[in-house]
């Protein structure tokens, strides 16, 4: 069975030291060292060399160089996913949402974290699932954040990505449902149907746009035209008024 290879990327020994000994028992993960003091250039070059699955990459509080790093290895390493690791004191909605352009797959402050959390997050990584999404889940400011930064770039008319499975009127207004912030759980509880074929949802809508997560998702819709958000005169986020656009393609999306 192939091991997970995970880099630990931290300035500081004790750190790494502590982290690696956090994941020791894991047969499963093979752990990597590297200190980012030795230049950006050689991480890249250590982590082009090593492919790691995970990387583990201190995020730098207060100065948050890490998102820089971060959001190189996201872009040039789509295959190694990146979990941000903080050592801010406080629930930081602004550093959040700064750790979600960077494209991690995951942000967990080590202040709250234990070796379990962080051995599950790792694996969730590993498996091409986004943990970052769980922080955004209860932290409405920044999912909101998320959602009027997805609207402005719909609104400068980027180029759409071909779809050619079309999504069904269900699919759409579950969409609709993730995009007004909504868990799983809430949306089979308004739809009265059960959590597991809200799941089954959401992952067909998925595979269908190529999404990566649900933010993805909600992403690709609003940038199509399928849903909407409107806000209030004060600017706020108004979840009453996420409507529905038929896909001029397919009568299926009405």
């Amino acid at each position: 069975m192939r091991r997970t290879i995970v880099m630990i990327i931290d300035g500081e020994p004790f750190f790494r030291a502590g982290v690696r000994q956090a994941l020791s028992q894991q047969d499963s993960l093979e752990i990597l060292e590297f200190d980012p003091e030795e230049g950006e250039k050689t991480t890249i070059e250590q982590i082009a060399a090593s492919s790691p699955d995970v990387v583990l990459l201190d995020i730098g509080y207060p100065t948050l160089r890490g998102l820089d790093l971060g959001r190189k290895i996201a872009r040039g390493f789509p295959a190694t996913k990146v979990v941000m690791l903080s050592s801010n004191p406080n629930d930081d909605d602004e550093e959040l949402f700064e750790v979600i352009k960077s494209g991690a797959a995951a942000y967990l402050r080590s202040k709250d974290c234990i070796p379990t959390e962080l051995i599950d997050t790792i694996k969730r990584a590993s498996h091409g699932e986004y943990p970052i999404n769980d922080s955004v889940s209860i932290r409405p400011k920044v999912a909101w954040r998320v959602l009027r930064q997805f609207q402005d770039i719909a609104a400068m008319g980027m180029t759409i990505e071909d779809i050619t499975t079309p999504l069904t009127s269900k699919e759409v207004q579950i969409l609709t449902y993730i995009a007004e912030g909504n868990t799983n759980k809430r949306i089979a509880s308004i739809l009265g149907i059960s959590e597991q074929t809200i799941k089954n949802h959401v992952s067909a809508i998925l595979r269908k746009l190529n999404a990566n997560d649900r933010a993805h998702a909600v992403f690709l819709a609003l940038r199509n035209g399928w849903i909407s958000i409107e806000v209030d005169n004060n600017g706020k986020y108004r979840g009453d008024r996420v409507s529905l656009r038929t896909h001029p393609d397919s009568s299926s999306l009405g």
